[in-house]
């Protein structure tokens, strides 16, 4: 799976199945993608339920989906970027396990898709800060982006 975001990176990751169960990596210190830590958490999104759009100031964001699966929208709207106006849809999740990495300036949203909620994990590198982050309607936006689903 590839961006075409400048700063974007996916990168798919490892499940180690066996009788009881899993373990599923994510990010560690040692990898050389990992930039630093601010916090973790975890966001649940219901079927159809979208959250977004997101823009952070300064935060790098690193989402797996654990559990479930949503379909993440990036937008590059960064005035120097050499991919400035470019939008990039992923389908992360259990089906197609990854971790993607979106650096400050990408505005981001995903969806809720398939039967079940979905758990998206997030490990920044700052922790929360309301002031860092500006939040977009889904709707009503400049964004060149309709959520519905496309029946193609």
């Amino acid at each position: 799976m590839e961006s075409t975001i400048e700063g974007v990176q996916v990168i798919p990751l490892k499940q180690i199945p066996d009788e009881r169960g899993k373990v599923m990596h994510m990010l560690k210190a040692t990898d050389r993608h990992f930039e630093k830590f601010g916090e973790i958490y975890f966001s649940f999104v219901h079927p159809g339920v979208i959250k977004g759009w997101h823009l952070h100031k300064k935060m790098t964001i690193n989402y797996a989906v654990v559990f479930g699966m949503i379909k993440l929208v990036l937008y590059d709207q960064r005035e120097n970027s050499k991919t400035k106006g470019k939008l990039v849809e992923l389908f992360v999740g259990e089906d197609n396990y990854a971790l993607v990495t979106v650096p400050p300036g990408v505005v981001n949203g995903f969806k809720g898709i398939g039967p079940k909620t979905a758990i998206v994990a997030n490990c920044a590198t700052i922790p929360h800060d309301p002031e860092e982050i500006t939040r977009i309607d889904p709707f009503k936006n400049n964004i060149p982006y309709k959520w519905g689903l496309k029946n193609c």
